[in-house]
């Protein structure tokens, strides 16, 4: 039997900083669906928010809670500003590089519904690869890939591990405390900018054993995504790029985003996303970003990433414009937590990072928080967790259950069905009519022959669409047209 101290659910950024805040002598494994840098974490660009000193927190706490509609918990924002000063601190200590200047002065930039510059960036525009690769490189413990999690072991209002198949294999793994950070919910919807992995499991898990899932409604879509390829995961262009002056513009050049919004572009994701959606959606037209301010060289320095890839599509930026579409991006709500990642009632388990829902994000995220939110709360779990007297757990005997089948024929024709309902009815513009359908829908889909992976994305679908129906009223991301 494996049995561990810690068990670390997801490598991305969360799981991966937890792992760096425990010591050596405890027995920690972290785990991934598949391999370490198929996480949201490697594909985040913009960069990472750190509060500039002391009197920069009142402000960027006011940023985040009027992007949050003022739904968020001030006492969760409060916490994430403030600790940032020690976890930039910390990181750049420990050998972390962002941008500088000639002067060896760390660049900041400022994106949207921010009131100054204070996001640090790496590699230009590939902050979350680089500090993803500082992380691994960091971390002391245990990393297995190719294991996927289809089941907390839990009795009693204690969990004492998971089963998981590793490499394909049926496997339980014994731990006295596990931490989720496995991320949003991105793979149910058809248009999202989230890693392959990322698909909501554990989420579904949760709601199986009654562990409370919260402000599912609010789910953020990125306003500027290229959607015109196959693959599920669409390509992402940065907030950044606006931050620095790129319009969005209709297929006349005209800024129609001030019709929306007297801050044009740089208004709030969830009005941006709307204002294209709505857009596109009444004219017609296609929907553009515009980059042709800017001098080349700059360009291609500051955004060496988006570079690179949009040159292998055949696109010569920043001369060319190219056409986007909102797509979604980040789940503002998750599993119910409180500020140390705790969930009530619940002895063992942590949940951190776009998992968790501390009520930090509110109604809408604010640009670039999400890096800053995996560090902050994975430091403060572990801080509890190392905090706590640790009595001798006796683990229970659970049975061995190979009769879960997690994969079913008729699967794959269901999850696109799935992925397009989530677009089309619990998406940017809702209708009580579109989420009563999209309900009944998922009903349906529960009631057919599947397996285990899909009925837990149907669980997690099933939450956000009865959190959207209890909502009556327009709230930051959540948008319903009656």
């Amino acid at each position: 039997m494996s049995k561990y101290d810690v068990l670390i659910i997801g490598a991305g950024i969360a799981g991966l900083y937890a792992a760096m805040q425990l010591p050596k002598t405890k027995k920690v494994l972290v785990v991934c669906k598949d391999i370490p840098w198929e996480c949201n974490t490697f594909y985040a660009q913009g960069g990472m928010v750190t509060a500039l000193n002391e009197a920069d927190i009142p402000l960027h706490v006011e940023d985040t809670m009027a992007a949050g509609a003022y739904h968020n918990n001030k006492e969760a924002v409060e916490i994430l500003s403030r600790t940032s000063l020690e976890t930039t601190a910390d990181i750049i200590a420990k050998g972390m590089e962002f941008d500088k200047d000639e002067e060896g002065n760390i660049l900041y930039t400022k994106e949207a519904a921010h009131s100054v510059a204070r996001i640090v960036h790496a590699g230009g525009d590939a902050t979350g690869r680089y500090m993803h690769y500082f992380m691994m490189v960091q971390n002391k413990h245990k990393l297995q890939k190719n294991t996927l999690v289809y089941d907390l072991l839990i009795e009693n209002g204690r969990c004492y591990g998971v089963k998981a198949t590793v490499n394909y294999e049926p496997t339980t793994i014994y731990a006295d405390d596990v931490i989720i950070a496995s991320g949003g919910v991105g793979s149910l919807y058809a248009y999202n900018t989230n890693s392959r992995t990322v698909s909501a499991d554990i989420h579904g898990i949760c709601v199986e054993k009654g562990i409370e899932l919260s402000d599912m409604e609010f789910m953020q879509f990125h306003p500027t995504v290229f959607v015109d390829t196959p693959y599920a995961r669409k390509l992402l262009l940065t907030e950044a790029l606006r931050g620095e002056g790129a319009h969005i513009v209709g297929e006349k050049e005209n800024r129609f985003l001030f019709d929306y919004d007297e801050r044009g572009e740089l208004a709030s994701r969830d009005i941006v996303a709307r204002g294209i959606f709505d857009y596109k959606r009444k004219t017609g037209e296609n929907a553009y970003l515009d980059f042709s301010m800017f001098e080349e060289q700059w360009f291609h320095e500051r955004f060496p990433n988006i570079t690179h890839t949009f040159e292998a599509l055949g696109y010569h930026f920043p001369k060319d414009r190219v056409s986007i579409s909102p797509a979604f991006h980040y789940a503002n709500g998750g599993i119910k937590c409180d500020t140390h990642g705790c969930i009530e009632g619940m002895e063992g388990l942590y949940v951190i990072g776009e998992a968790a829902r501390t009520g930090v994000h509110g109604a809408n995220r604010l640009a670039s928080n999400s890096l800053l939110e995996g560090v902050v709360f994975a430091k403060r779990a572990v801080d509890h967790l190392l905090g706590k007297r640790h009595q001798a757990v006796k683990t229970p005997a659970f049975e061995k259950d190979y009769g879960n089948i997690l994969h079913k024929e008729n699967d794959k024709t269901y999850k696109q069905k799935l992925r397009q309902v989530m677009w089309n009815d619990i998406g940017i513009i809702r209708t009580t009519k579109g989420l009563h359908e999209a309900k009944n829908l998922i009903y349906d889909m529960k009631n057919q022959e599947i397996g285990r992976l899909l009925q837990l994305r149907l669980n997690t679908a099933s939450a956000i669409v009865e959190a959207a129906l209890a909502r009556k009223e327009s709230l930051g991301s959540h948008y319903i047209e009656n």
